[in-house]
């Protein structure tokens, strides 16, 4: 059964000289909707299985006064809190999902999934 739906503005003042009036809008026959079935619901998805996201890897932290930061230059090196046998953790959109060790493939760095993390 459609429902039917009727807007109405308020009166509205132009200026202190000028008549009250109203507007009114046609009334529409507004369809029900299904009951939500649809036909092919793994279709709708194929399309996110293409898409590209950002993964964060992150092989430490370090905490460090300004004073010090300001001193940072070519060659200073900045310690990190993890140590080297330590797994560098994976982000995706700030959620840790996996955690891996860092190697190197073809003169790039990569990393080798070690755990995926569940929810």
């Amino acid at each position: 059964m459609a429902e039917t739906a009727e807007v109405v503005k308020e009166e509205e003042l132009a200026d202190a000289s000028s008549t009250d009036s109203k507007t009114t809008a046609q009334s529409i026959e507004l369809p029900e909707a299904g009951d939500g079935n649809v036909e092919n619901p793994t279709g709708s998805i194929d399309i996110l299985l293409d898409m590209d996201v950002p993964v964060t890897v992150s092989i430490g932290q370090a905490q460090i006064p300004i004073r010090q930061l300001l001193q940072l230059g070519p060659g200073s090196v900045l310690k990190l809190e993890k140590n080297i046998d330590q797994p560098a953790d994976l982000y995706l959109k700030g959620t840790k999902f996996a955690t891996g060790n860092i190697v190197v493939v073809e003169n790039h760095f990569a990393v080798r999934i070690k755990q995926v993390i569940g929810t």
